[in-house]
């Protein structure tokens, strides 16, 4: 652990001759939380993937759920490091144990309350809000200057957050309206077409899914990656793997045990989905994920960790309003309800991950 902090600090536990370090404690408790804000982030967002099958009919809530775990996990292992690296690395330098500890809980503390109401937040957000938080708190203590928090890439994650919503909404409208006319052929010709858009609603689920676990599960564990690699030694390789699995299996248990809520809310209560409008949305959410996790990081080196949820929800708008053509299909008080808590996300975040990290560097006297 570095020296400034709590290298100093040992815990002794009379178990014979073992010795227990801080260091093991504390990275123990870092991980817990780690797979607490990951149940968090299955429990809210795992509506961004299965919302649209589940609201369209294609699939029972379960049966999106197991698909969801299975390819969120796969999207993890496969491209998740891409994301893990701009919390780990790209927003504070060098954020240390009880920093990691600290973001993690400041945004599990935002996203489960948001979940227990039902309403669909920015796990993002509140994890990068949990981050700047800590950062805050390190240049309140004098260990960094304001200008070392890497404004850059987070006026990078801002812009992201801004431009993702109005690329999935444009998205998904361009896309219902080439459903419209290719199925409307091909309804005319005698096939299936019911049959084909459960399938494609399907296949939008798996890649938007996928799509999730690489731009997600580095909500929940990228604050670890530099922490992994330090203090345990693991090779980069291998510190990816180890963060992947911890942060899928807590997503796919906060999907399991508490996200039926927050699926409700956006697969039926926004505006009324059928098959082809499912379709589109779920494909215009995929897309955008997997395009502003992947392209940033070839560019610049860093994923952005955009909104899955602003992405989910701006889709199902966009398809509402290009089915009925007007603003009249849309819930606009359950969007202005969501809208809301978006808004009050990063305030939250940054603020919980400020006192977090000055309660516990308080408790611990360093």
């Amino acid at each position: 652990m570095d020296k400034q902090f709590i290298l100093y600090i040992r815990i002794y536990i009379n178990l014979g001759a073992n010795v227990i370090d801080a260091t093991l404690l504390l990275l123990t408790i870092g991980y817990l939380t780690a797979i607490f804000m990951a149940w968090n982030i299955g429990a809210n967002d795992a509506s961004n993937p299965t919302n649209t099958a589940v609201g369209a009919g294609a699939l029972t809530i379960k049966q999106a759920l197991i698909l969801f775990s299975v390819f969120a996990g796969v999207g993890a292992l496969l491209q998740g490091w891409m994301v893990m690296k701009t919390f780990g690395k790209g927003v504070v330098p060098d954020i240390d144990i009880i920093g990691a500890l600290s973001a993690a809980a400041a945004a599990g503390t935002w996203v489960i309350i948001a979940s227990w109401k039902g309403i669909p937040v920015s796990t993002s957000q509140s994890m990068a809000g949990g981050v700047l938080g800590v950062g805050l708190a390190y240049v309140y203590l004098g260990r960094m200057g304001i200008n070392e928090i890497r404004w850059n890439v987070v006026y990078k994650i801002l812009l992201s957050w801004v431009t993702s919503p109005f690329l999935s909404l444009l998205l998904a409208i361009t896309l219902f309206n080439i459903f419209i006319i290719a199925f409307s052929r091909l309804e005319k010709k005698g096939y299936n077409v019911n049959h084909i858009l459960k399938i494609l609603i399907i296949t939008s689920l798996v890649f938007s899914a996928y799509s999730f676990g690489a731009n997600d599960v580095g909500n929940a564990t990228g604050v670890y990656y530099a922490v992994t690699s330090k203090y345990l030694g693991l090779p980069d390789i291998n510190t990816r793997i180890f963060l992947a699995l911890l942060g899928s299996i807590g997503i796919a248990l906060g999907g399991f045990t508490f996200g039926k809520r927050v699926i409700v809310t956006v697969g039926y209560r926004i505006t009324r989905l059928d098959l082809v409008t499912g379709a589109a949305a779920g494909y215009a959410n995929a897309l955008t994920v997997w395009l502003f996790t992947t392209i940033p990081y070839q560019l610049f080196g860093y994923g952005m960790p955009i909104s899955t949820t602003h992405a989910s929800v701006t889709a199902v708008i966009g398809v509402g309003i290009a089915k009925s053509k007007s603003l009249s299909s849309i819930n606009w008080q359950i969007v202005l309800v969501i809208l809301a808590s978006w808004l009050f996300t990063l305030p939250i975040t940054i603020g919980l991950g400020f006192i977090y990290y000055m309660l516990i560097n308080g408790f611990l006297n360093i």
